[in-house]
This record gives C-alpha cells, sequence and structure tokens, in this order.
C-alpha cells in the first residue's frame, strides 16, 4: 500500500440513517484512513512511549518531597504530574470522543496496549461469563471511583499510584488469562471503567467505522477474528465497543470497516438502529452521581454534619475502632501532609458518594419513566421499557459536561492561573453547562419524536426529561461557583 490517492476509494456501501445505500467521503477523510493504516505498526513504540510516560508521572512523585505551599505545575514535578493526569488527561479525554470517539484507547492508552501484550503470552482461555456480564465495567468504575476518592489520588502521589497500579495490575492478569484467539484486550472490552465510560459517549461523536459489507442481525460478540475488543465487524452497529486501532480497516480492500464521519449525536438521535442497552442506562446515571457525590463531599456542609452524626452513633456503641486509619492502600495516611483519614472517614466518603449515586438514579428513573409513560398515552410506539431505554439516552451531553466542568478543576483553575480573571473561568463553565443541557434537550426532542410523537404531544412528552436535564446541572451548580 503506497498511500497514493487515486487508490483511496471515497465512496463506500455503508448504512446511512434511513436505510442503507453509499454515503460519499470527502478525501481528506480517506487519506486520514490510509494514513493510519500505513502506520499502524509503529503504533507499538507509541505505546511504549506512553507508558513509560505514564510511569513517570506515577512512580518519580512517590521519591519526591511533597510540594511546598505555592508550587505550581511550571515549577514542581510532583504538581505537575497531577495537573498532566488530573488537569489535562482526565477532562480532555472525554472531550475527545466527541471528535476522534475511542482514539484514546486504541492509539494511546498504555493500559490497554499492556493488556494486549500480556494477551500475546497468555492462557487465551475464552473470556468467562462473569467477565462478559454488563454490569462488570460498572462495578469497577464504582470500586476505582471510590478508592480514588478514599485514597485522595488528586492529593497525594501514593494515591495516583495506587489508583492507576490497580487498573494496571487489572489489565495485565485480564489479558494473560482470557482473550482466545491474537492480541485480545478483554480489559478494553469488559472491566475498563474509563473505557466504559468512554465508549457510552462514544455514541455521540462524530467518528464511525461502519462495515463496508453489513449483514443483518444485530450487534454481535466474536471472540475470533482481527478485532481486540471482539466486535463481530459485519454486523457491527453501535460505536461504544471500538477503540479505532485500524486492524479491521484496508482502503483498497472490499469488506472490513471504513472510516466515516457523521453529525455528532447522530447515533443517539437513532439509537433503536444501534443496539440500545439498558444497562449503559443505568451506568450512565450511577456514574453521573457517583461523580457528583465525589466532588460535592469536599465542598458540602452536610458531608461534615452527616460524618459528625455517624461519629457520635459509633462512640455511643464503643466503636472506637472506627477513629483508626486503615491500610495506606484503602485511605489516605499522610502525617507529613497533614492529612489522616480514619475508618470513620472511609466509610462516610464512601456512602456520601454511593448514596448520592442511588439519589440520582432514582429521580432520573422516576423522571424518565414519567417521560416514557406520557408518551405511551399520547401514542408512542413501543412498550415502556424500550420507551424508557431510548429516552434515557438524552441524558448523555449533561452527563458528559458535568463530569468535565466538576471534575476538571485542575484544568480550569490552571485556565485561570495562566491570566483568565474568575469570572471568565465561571463564564466558560457555565457556557459548558448550557451547551451540554441545550443539547440534551435537543436528543431528547429528537428521540421523543423518533417514537411518533409530535406538536404539542411531544413537548408534553419531554417536559420530564427537561426536569431531569434541569436537577443534574442544579446539583452541579457548586461546581461553577462553589457551594
Amino acid at each position: 500500500m503506497n498511500g497514493a490517492t487515486t487508490q483511496i476509494p471515497l465512496t463506500i456501501p455503508v448504512r446511512v440513517e434511513g436505510g442503507r445505500g453509499w454515503q460519499q467521503r470527502s478525501p481528506w477523510v480517506a487519506r486520514t484512513e490510509a494514513f493510519m493504516v500505513r502506520h499502524r505498526s509503529k503504533l507499538a513504540w507509541l505505546h511504549v512511549a506512553m507508558f513509560f510516560g505514564f510511569m513517570a508521572l506515577m512512580i518519580v512523585p512517590l521519591w519526591l518531597p511533597l510540594p511546598p505551599d505555592g508550587a505550581t505545575f511550571y515549577n514542581n514535578f510532583t504538581t505537575f504530574a497531577n495537573f498532566v493526569i488530573w488537569g489535562l488527561w482526565f477532562p480532555l479525554v472525554f472531550v475527545s470522543v466527541i471528535f476522534t470517539g475511542r482514539s484514546w484507547c486504541g492509539i494511546l492508552c498504555p493500559l490497554g496496549a499492556s493488556s494486549e501484550w500480556a494477551n500475546r503470552i497468555g492462557f487465551k482461555r475464552p473470556v468467562p461469563r462473569w467477565v462478559r456480564w454488563e454490569g462488570t465495567p460498572v462495578v469497577s468504575f464504582i470500586v476505582i471511583t471510590v478508592l480514588a476518592q478514599t485514597v485522595d489520588a488528586r492529593g497525594f502521589p501514593q494515591g495516583i499510584a495506587v489508583v492507576f497500579g490497580l487498573a494496571f495490575a487489572c489489565a495485565v492478569v485480564l489479558g494473560f488469562a482470557y482473550g482466545k484467539g491474537l492480541n485480545k484486550r478483554p480489559w478494553c472490552r469488559h472491566m475498563c471503567p474509563i473505557g466504559l465510560m468512554l465508549g457510552v459517549f462514544s455514541r455521540i461523536g462524530a467518528v464511525q467505522f461502519v462495515p463496508k459489507r453489513p449483514q443483518p442481525g444485530g450487534d454481535a460478540y466474536a471472540q475470533k477474528g482481527v478485532c481486540p475488543t471482539m466486535i463481530d465487524l459485519k454486523r457491527k452497529e453501535e460505536s461504544r465497543h471500538c477503540i479505532e486501532c485500524f486492524r479491521c480497516v484496508g482502503p483498497t480492500a472490499s469488506g472490513g470497516l471504513a472510516l466515516a464521519l457523521r453529525k455528532p449525536g447522530t447515533e443517539v438521535a437513532h439509537i433503536r438502529r444501534h443496539n440500545p442497552n439498558a444497562a449503559e442506562i443505568w451506568f450512565l446515571f450511577l456514574a453521573t452521581g457517583l461523580a457528583m457525590g465525589g466532588f460535592l463531599w469536599l465542598i458540602l456542609p452536610q458531608y461534615g454534619a452527616l460524618r459528625q452524626t455517624v461519629g457520635l452513633w459509633a462512640i455511643d456503641r464503643g466503636w472506637d475502632w472506627l477513629g483508626n486509619s486503615g491500610p495506606w492502600w484503602l485511605m489516605s495516611v499522610h502525617p507529613q501532609g497533614r492529612e489522616i483519614y480514619t475508618w470513620l472517614d472511609f466509610f462516610t466518603i464512601s456512602g456520601f458518594m454511593l448514596a448520592f449515586a442511588v439519589l440520582l438514579t432514582v429521580v432520573l428513573t422516576l423522571l424518565t419513566g414519567l417521560s416514557s409513560w406520557i408518551a405511551g398515552r399520547l401514542g408512542a410506539d413501543l412498550d415502556l421499557r424500550r420507551r424508557f431505554v431510548e429516552q434515557a439516552y438524552a441524558y448523555m451531553p449533561v452527563a458528559m459536561v458535568s463530569l468535565v466542568v466538576g471534575l476538571g478543576s485542575e484544568l480550569f483553575g490552571a485556565i485561570h492561573l495562566v491570566g483568565l480573571p474568575l469570572w471568565a473561568v465561571s463564564a466558560l463553565k457555565i457556557a459548558l453547562f448550557g451547551l451540554g443541557m441545550s443539547w440534551s434537550l435537543v436528543l431528547g426532542y429528537r428521540l421523543v419524536g423518533a417514537q411518533g410523537l409530535a406538536g404539542g404531544r411531544r413537548v408534553l412528552a419531554l417536559l420530564p426529561l427537561l426536569a431531569g436535564v434541569a436537577f443534574v446541572g442544579l446539583e452541579w451548580w457548586p461546581a461553577i461557583f462553589g457551594a
């Protein structure tokens, strides 16, 4: 393959919204595809570089003294490492899915690459049912997110090492044990907490890989074949599992997949054609609420009141052990940093976060259920459960923006540090929230319309979804202006 433009097909058979047909690609999309295919063998070197880069960010700060007061990311390596992980990588990797899908996973991620390297020399056993369970990555996300708070991964390098070290270990072990065939990534498909979130949000992204010769039957799982995340390529209908490794792409081949662009939000607006999944919805609700709790316990006075109430209740029962600190790999124990968590802190932080996850899930479930019920009474198609799953996808934009704004404080702090006044930073956050909420409402309007409603009936069915979007924004309000 020499990459000559005359050999790059600009017209490919793909499934377009509204039926099957031919879609014209712009020349630069085809050339981008050809470039990535021509150089995909070199991605291994990029993976190696990313691996050692992440190792440096995790390990070097462990041997350095804690940053002094006033240290910034441009004069202290520990602060720099913390900023790169939580101020750049964490928020921007979510934003990237809008423009490039899960390109982080297939092109840059050192965890996925480590899992694949282990798979090459491992047992290559079939992926067991408990790993393939739809709830496995949800549990993984909950464990990692809560652990990141209790070990204070944002405040101390030991916390970062615990969280990412655990993720690396799980990725390698899972890849070594499971994945029938060559170069499989069961970690990326079934257990990676970040991969799951990026996969869900990639549904609203502008990038897709489409079969040139699609087969009917719906999205399917296949442990055999070239795909490292075990997609049945000819039946591929959804974006969430595709890590964009380009191994299934051949610009001059008649089969396989092809790179194509679409309007952001298209897959969600037509979600019934792209394997809607109830497990994704529960993850979307729980993950947003859990992240919300992980931010709000730090700033809301209600957490302090909860901690005091639980502490007094435990003292009355003689549970003095709750006042002792636990192991360093489970909670923050840093006397030199004037931060020592006790078992009381561990349980109240975890409980506060899980309570917020349940609260948001209950509220959004009730509001979405009400919207689905109203739509059914007004003549919408499908049954109540399927209407619920479809309409719940409308929360994806506001949920993603919430995570970026609420948990991307390091990024916005850096923006202020380089010269943007605080009022402008707040205005930027408000603009992002407004964009996410507006996009969610547009998607909700289209989803309700796709269920057969129009005019005033469409708007009436949308009102509970509007309340749900407003509730998410209201709960994240302290992320904009503080408590």
